[in-house]
C-alpha cells in the first residue's frame, strides 16, 4: 500500500501534525492522557462597582458624543443635530449615552445627585459655571471640556484656565 497518513499528536495545550508513508502494520489500541485541569478563574462584582463600571462606559460615549459635535453652531435653545446651546449639547451627549437629564443647566445640576469637586471631576462629568449656573460643559479629561460656548460662536474644545476655575460652580456625574 502506498500513500501518507497523517497523525497529529497533542499535549499541553499544544499540537504537532507529522506525515510518513503508509505502513501495513498489526492494530494498536490508543492510549489518551488526561490533559492538565483548566485554570477557571470568577471575579464577583458587588452592585456598586457594576453600576460605576456602566456609568464609566456610559461617560466615554458620552464624551465621544461631544466631541463629534465640535465645529456645530452655537443656537440658543438649540438640542441638535447641528445646533446646540451648553445644556442642549450636555444633556444631547449623555442621552444618546442612555441617560436622559432636563433641559437647563439649573435642572441638570439640581437633578443629578452625585456632586463632584473641581479636583474630583472625571471624563464625562458635567462642569457648570457663573453663580446662577448658567454655562456648562463637558468634561474630556486631562483638563480639556467640550461645551457650545456663546453666540456666534461654535462647539469647541478648550483647556480649562484659570478663568474657569475662578468661575467654577459645581460638577455633576450623571448615570450613577
Amino acid at each position: 500500500m502506498s500513500g501518507l497518513v497523517l497523525t497529529t499528536t497533542s499535549a499541553l495545550g499544544a499540537s504537532v501534525l507529522a506525515a510518513g508513508p503508509v505502513q501495513a502494520a498489526a492494530p494498536q489500541r490508543a492510549t489518551l492522557a488526561a490533559a492538565p485541569a483548566a485554570t477557571v478563574t470568577t471575579k464577583t462584582v458587588t452592585a456598586k462597582q457594576a453600576r460605576i463600571a456602566k456609568q464609566k462606559k456610559r461617560a466615554a460615549y458620552a464624551v465621544r458624543y461631544a466631541a463629534k459635535q465640535i465645529g456645530d453652531r452655537y443656537r440658543y435653545g438649540g438640542t441638535g443635530p447641528g445646533s446646540w446651546d451648553c445644556s442642549g449639547l450636555a444633556g444631547g451627549s449623555w442621552r444618546k449615552a442612555g441617560v436622559k437629564l432636563p433641559r437647563t443647566t439649573q435642572q441638570i445640576y439640581k437633578a443629578v445627585h452625585k456632586k463632584v469637586s473641581w479636583k474630583g471631576a472625571v471624563k464625562g462629568d458635567l462642569l457648570f459655571f457663573y453663580g446662577g449656573r448658567t454655562h456648562m460643559g463637558v468634561y474630556a479629561g486631562h483638563g480639556y471640556m467640550i461645551h457650545a460656548p456663546s453666540s456666534g460662536k461654535r462647539v469647541k474644545k478648550i483647556k480649562l484656565n484659570g478663568y474657569y476655575k475662578r468661575n467654577f460652580h459645581g460638577a455633576v456625574r450623571p448615570g450613577i
